[in-house]
Formats: structure tokens, C-alpha cells, sequence
């Protein structure tokens, strides 16, 4: 069974994407921790752009760092070009920890589609390019699961004044 490493390094995998050249947004759960809210988050959700050029960089970063497909049955899958191409989720672990590569939103947007809804975020020597906040808010009011919608008071808090609290 292929198990998650013992620690998690979401700055190390953010530093791997942007050394590697390649093109991505933030959404998700690490998308409201660099907008400001207290909340934490266990994986690295981000929205690839999917050209050949960058899907092959982006695949070669993979394999770099040992990236499977996280399978309840344990079996070894790597990902592949075909599958980042593609237009659903490739959840995976890497050396780093979970790696969570949407390729379209559930409501069918990619990267070509958010990109003018981002900010340059400084995160000390990174610039990352995050959804921004009201887009974020959007995506996660939409979002079918419970924990998305539960952010969302704190995500309009920092909208409205800059803060959640």
C-alpha cells in the first residue's frame, strides 16, 4: 500500500511547481489561508494550465517526485499525460505530500477560464497566483460538500472588512 509521507511540505511543493516552470493557479483550501483565513489545510489543490508544453513539464516535475495516484486499493498508479489533459481530478501523493490537480472545476471551468479571476499573492521569495477572493467564495458556495460551504462566513469576512474575525 502506498503510504503519505510523515510530513507534509505544501511551501516545498509550491517551490518544486514554480522551479519546475510550471503554469498553475491556487484554489481550494490553501487558496483561503493566502487570503487570510484561520483555517489549515492538509493538501495543495491547483488548477493546471494545460498546454503540451507545461502538462509534459508538469508530468516530468511528477515523476521528479515520486507521484501516485492516491487508491484506496493501493495500488501503484503514476499519472500520465492523457490524464492531465484531462477535464476531472488527479488527486495524488507526492514526496512532498497530496497533490491535487483539477483540471476542470465542477462547473467546468479550467485554467483558461480562471486565469483573469487571479491575484499575485507574495508568500515571501514566491509569487503565486491565487483565485481571487470573490472567486474562491463563488466556487466554494457552489461546491456540493459541506466543509467548502463552512468557509465561506469566514471568506466574505475578510471580503467585506479584511478580516474574519
Amino acid at each position: 500500500m502506498i503510504q503519505p509521507p510523515p510530513s507534509v511540505d505544501l511551501e516545498g511543493l509550491l517551490r518544486a511547481l514554480k522551479a519546475a516552470d510550471v503554469r498553475f493557479l491556487i484554489v481550494g483550501g490553501a487558496a483561503a489561508v493566502l487570503h487570510g483565513a484561520p483555517t489549515t489545510t492538509q493538501d495543495l489543490d491547483i488548477v493546471p494550465e494545460q498546454s503540451e508544453a507545461n502538462t509534459e513539464r508538469l508530468l516530468r516535475l511528477l515523476r521528479e517526485r515520486r507521484a501516485v495516484v492516491r487508491d484506496l486499493g493501493g495500488r501503484r498508479i503514476e499519472p500520465t499525460l492523457a490524464a492531465l489533459r484531462g477535464r476531472g481530478q488527479v488527486q495524488l501523493i507526492t514526496d512532498l505530500g497530496p497533490l491535487d490537480l483539477l483540471c476542470r472545476l465542477h462547473d467546468g471551468r479550467g485554467y483558461d477560464e480562471l486565469v483573469a479571476h487571479t491575484k499575485i499573492i507574495d508568500a515571501g521569495d514566491l509569487d503565486l497566483e491565487v483565485i481571487d477572493l470573490e472567486t474562491l467564495i463563488e466556487i466554494k458556495s457552489s461546491a456540493g460538500r459541506v466543509k467548502d460551504r463552512m468557509v465561506v462566513p469566514l471568506l466574505l469576512a475578510i471580503l467585506k472588512d479584511g478580516s474574519p474575525n
